[in-house]
């Protein structure tokens, strides 16, 4: 990956500056690839004005121009396994050959920070505010995920629990998600995460608390998502990765600044709660 951009400094004279900034960009391409001329001149303790010099040293009018070259050639060499492929001994198949060709640490953190960018750019402040006057609004809230989103939702499920009232499950074995909601309101909310293979439990789900008139927050990657017809509110993040499952960094990302937000909104409402938890849970060691 970093070849191409080594030729590029062969023969080149180069300040002392100018040697610190390329050493870093080779050994921090990917980053590189993302970052701004101010992040790598705060990292590296020169001046922004250093860190643009060196690209014009190299040919390019800014910086701006010399990062959309070096993220071409980036991203001509890591493509993330299709979306629209989500049968995973497919997307094993493909992924394989992929990495095969590129370095794998590389390729991991490309897509992990493509995914996290997608929920910055996809969703802005007010799509979050609204999710969250929607949850603490509600009377009761219903999580509702499967698979391999139920990593999310036991996690959302615990901080929600600790931050507002009349917060549940709906993944008990015992019943499925249907039989959870079989009473819910329209003064009750779902907060669902559902990415590809889409579990039709969850679009089963989403429809039952739609016809009940409640409200649907929704996580998934997509506004042509099965689900999201049903949403009241939609944040999505891309789980892209280079391999057969679905990267969940970006999701977990979203759905912990959705809690931040929640957070932020209810103030000190929630500290006698967590002082009542902490005092029991810590006489068996649990923090």
């Amino acid at each position: 990956m970093t070849e191409e951009f080594r030729a590029q400094l062969i023969g080149v004279k180069l300040t002392k500056k100018e040697k610190l900034i390329a050493e870093f960009i080779l050994d921090n391409f990917a980053e590189a690839c993302f970052i701004t001329s101010t992040e790598i001149a705060k990292r590296l303790h020169v001046s922004d004005s250093s860190v643009i010099r060196f690209t014009r040293t190299l040919g390019y009018s800014g910086f701006m121009d010399f990062q959309r070259s070096i993220r071409k050639t980036y991203t001509d060499r890591i493509n993330s396994v299709s979306g629209n492929i989500t049968i995973p001994s497919e997307r094993l198949k493909l992924s394989i050959g992929k990495l095969d060709q590129s370095d794998i640490l590389e390729s991991y953190f490309s897509n992990v920070l493509q995914n996290l960018k997608s929920c910055i750019n996809n969703n802005d402040t007010l799509s979050f505010e609204r999710a969250t006057d929607l949850i603490t609004s509600s009377k009761r809230k219903f999580v509702v995920t499967s698979r391999a989103n139920t990593c999310i939702g036991d996690m959302m499920l615990l901080v929600l629990k600790h931050l507002l009232p009349d917060v549940y499950d709906t993944s008990h074995p015992a019943i499925n998600v249907i039989d959870h909601l079989c009473d819910i309101t329209e003064n009750d909310c779902i907060i669902a995460v559902s990415f590809p293979r889409y579990s039709e439990m969850d679009i089963l789900a989403a429809q039952m608390a739609y016809d009940a008139g409640s409200k649907i927050v929704l996580i998934t990657d997509k506004a042509s998502s099965p689900l999201a017809k049903y949403a009241t509110q939609l944040l999505t993040v891309s789980v892209d990765s280079n391999t057969f499952f679905n990267s969940y960094v970006a999701v977990l990302f979203t759905m912990e600044l959705l809690c931040s937000f929640i957070s932020k909104k209810i103030g000190y409402s929630s500290e006698t709660k967590l002082q009542l938890i902490d005092k029991y849970l810590s006489r068996v060691g649990l923090f």
